[in-house]
């Protein structure tokens, strides 16, 4: 395997736009907590990079929002490392919860439209669901 870098994010080197166009164009991401007790918790998300920060909704009851509360730190993967562990993005950040957001971000909601209907579901009605706005902000990317 090749050896891992931790980096600043910088959107202006060759991997920096990879993790740029990887952040605009997937669907979804693993997202990372840890429980109070020392536990990392995965879950794949949808997500949506504004250009500083990943937005993510969640229900309010969530382990995610509980462990959030009690660690803001955070890891994020992007899918898609082949057998020889090419194609690596991992990024690390802080994530704040904001319960008061008023609607979801219109590009996020363009983002998943078309998944909708087979939810049997429309974005308003997720929004009263998804009730809390993750924002990570991205201070370190590790991959190849």
């Amino acid at each position: 395997m090749n050896e891992r870098k931790v980096i600043m994010l910088d959107l202006t080197t060759e991997f920096g736009q990879r993790v740029e166009k990887r952040l605009s164009e997937d669907d979804v991401i693993w997202f990372t907590t840890v429980s109070p007790k020392g536990i990392p918790a995965p879950n794949p998300v949808w997500f949506f990079w504004d250009g500083e920060e990943i937005i993510v909704y969640s229900k309010p009851d969530s382990y995610r929002v509980r462990n959030i509360q009690q660690n803001p730190k955070v890891a994020l993967n992007l899918e898609g490392a082949d057998a020889l562990g090419n194609n690596v993005i991992i990024l690390q950040g802080d994530a704040s919860l904001n319960p008061d957001y008023k609607t979801i971000h219109p590009d996020y909601a363009a983002k998943y439209a078309r998944y909708l209907p087979d939810l049997h579901v429309t974005m308003d009605e997720l929004a009263t669901v998804y009730t809390i706005e993750i924002r990570v902000r991205l201070p370190r990317v590790r991959g190849d």
